[in-house]
């Protein structure tokens, strides 16, 4: 990334994983009533979860599905104390809903 781009907080994204990602996390994001729960289980946070929409790795073959009037997404991703996760996503015009997390 060139110092201009950085400093204007510009992310340049050319490979289909890191556009999906991007595209995930610029929507506001709501939680499944199991997601929420699993938070109150302190094992995964919504940090873990937005590292990974940094960081993680989209199943290309599980996504971009249709799902419940929106796109599926599986993003495999770590949690703070490296555990393995996989976090399912259903991807709206507006919204993102963070419907699973399920430990690997």
């Amino acid at each position: 990334m060139t110092k201009k781009a950085e400093a204007s907080g510009v992310e340049f994204c050319y490979f289909p994983n890191c556009r999906v990602l991007k595209e995930l996390r610029s929507k506001p994001i709501a939680f499944s009533d199991e997601v929420t729960t699993l938070f109150d289980e302190k094992w995964v946070t919504l940090d873990d979860v937005k590292t990974s929409l940094i960081h993680g790795e989209v199943d290309f073959s599980k996504s971009n599905k249709p799902y419940e009037k929106g796109k599926l997404y599986i993003i495999e991703g770590r949690t703070i104390t490296n555990q393995n996760i996989i976090i399912k996503l259903i991807n709206y015009d507006n919204k993102v809903i963070l419907d699973e997390i399920i430990r690997d």
